[in-house]
């Protein structure tokens, strides 16, 4: 049996920024990184890229093997956890011996849901979450002629665009009214969906998919959509199933403080998994995406190693930045997507000719949320704005005129 002073659990990004965060403090005590992939860490962002072809599978590490020694870092592959006996500071692994710690970070990430469609445990079909699964669809592509895509969220958004990039032919089910449901308001989808539906994509919105028959998916009208490729993108939930017994506490994902601890001393979790503060409602959330998942992995990881600089998380705001046909959208923060929250106002600006829309989400004369269709937005300077509360009362008409140019000043000023 292994033993490490830092055992640390995922590949991508919270894990990596916790590692780099334990040494910068800790240059002694025993690192591991343990992850169930085969492969050099890489980020789920570059998948639908892996897919395209625009990105090579050999060169999307975010580390190399180099990395690990130099930060003295044992760096195993292939090891899936399965049990964790917290009294005995204990990780068990599936085909590897197991590991004694002294203090472990959870950072496993999400896996793909799988809806209970009847018939789809009858029929082939494809997710896209790890770089196999990238490959694997690539794959499929060349064998294909007609694909559908169950669910229009950001990955399957990015893999129908490359499906279609590719020659096939692409139908896109989605239970909701519109597409990105869960980052823009109807507005915004409109102008993605017009975009998809140029270049003759089959759009199915506001239906179900009620049954998978070999090749073909059937509606909750009774239409069908044929296929001789498969994708199911209806979401990812955290992964779990390793917990049972271990006495950390879940709901949606693992429950954790400010500083990333769980309810058992010396057990951390950061990224896909956590469920953490939210920074814009009351509770707390998975966030589910990447810039959460690197500030939650460096606190876990100051915290780990006894830092004392670290600032506990404020709590996440959602950021998402989405390019597809060559345009770009763009959503920060709240009020942009679903019922706008009490008190709160909107201000709305469109361009038909540049295919172009704007909308932001102020209260109280600071920014909630923001939402940009082919603008000209900074999503990092908007995200801070949010996060720092800036009173934007001064330069308000301005700030809704321009807010890249003005975001930009009122930072140059905050950051010196």
């Amino acid at each position: 049996m292994g033993e490490t002073n830092y055992l640390v659990v995922g590949s991508s990004h919270a894990a990596l920024e916790a590692v780099h965060a334990i040494r910068m403090i800790d240059a002694k005590g025993s690192v591991a990184l343990v992850t169930r992939d085969a492969h050099l860490p890489y980020s789920p962002t570059v998948l639908p890229y892996v897919v395209s072809g625009r990105s090579k599978p050999e060169r999307v590490a975010l580390r190399d093997e180099a990395y690990f020694k130099t930060m003295n870092v044992d760096f195993v592959r292939g090891a899936t956890l399965v049990g964790i006996d917290a009294k005995n500071r204990t990780a068990r692994f599936e085909g590897q011996p197991a590991r004694k710690f002294d203090k472990l970070l959870l950072a496993t990430g999400a896996q793909p849901i799988i809806p209970p469609i009847k018939g789809l445990d009858k029929v082939p079909f494809h997710v896209l979450r790890s770089l196999d699964d990238a490959l694997g669809l690539r794959k499929a592509m060349g064998q294909a002629k007609r694909a559908v895509v169950l669910g229009a969220g950001l990955i399957g958004m990015h893999a129908a665009e490359n499906l279609v990039e590719a020659g096939l032919a692409i139908g896109i089910v989605e239970m909701q009214g519109q597409v990105l449901p869960g980052y823009f308001d109807a507005k915004a989808s409109g102008l993605i969906e017009k975009a998809f539906a140029a270049h003759k994509v089959t759009l199915k919105l506001g239906r179900k998919a009620q049954e998978i028959k070999s090749g073909a998916v059937v509606l909750d009208d009774g239409s069908e959509l044929p296929f001789d490729l498969l994708l199911v993108s209806t979401g990812v939930k955290p992964e779990l199933g390793y917990l049972e017994g271990s006495g950390v506490a879940t709901e949606r994902g693992i429950l954790v403080d400010a500083r990333m601890n769980t309810n058992v001393e010396g057990i951390f979790a950061a990224g896909d998994v956590a469920q953490a503060k939210l920074f814009q409602a009351e509770g707390t959330g998975v966030a589910g995406i990447l810039p959460a998942a690197v500030e939650q992995g460096r606190i876990a990881g100051m915290a780990m190693a006894g830092d004392r600089a670290l600032k506990p998380y404020p709590g996440h705001v959602s950021l998402n930045t989405y390019t597809f046909f060559g345009q770009q959208a763009i959503s920060v923060g709240a009020g942009v997507a679903g019922p706008v929250p009490a008190g709160a106002e909107t201000i709305e600006r469109a361009d038909a000719a540049k295919n172009a829309y704007l909308r932001l989400a102020l209260k109280d004369n600071r920014l909630l949320g923001a939402v940009g269709i082919n603008v000209s937005l900074d999503p990092g300077i908007l995200w801070q704005l949010i996060l720092r509360k800036v009173d934007l009362a001064p330069v308000m008409d301005r700030f809704q005129a321009d807010p890249l140019a003005v975001g930009r000043v009122l930072m140059s000023r905050l950051w010196r």
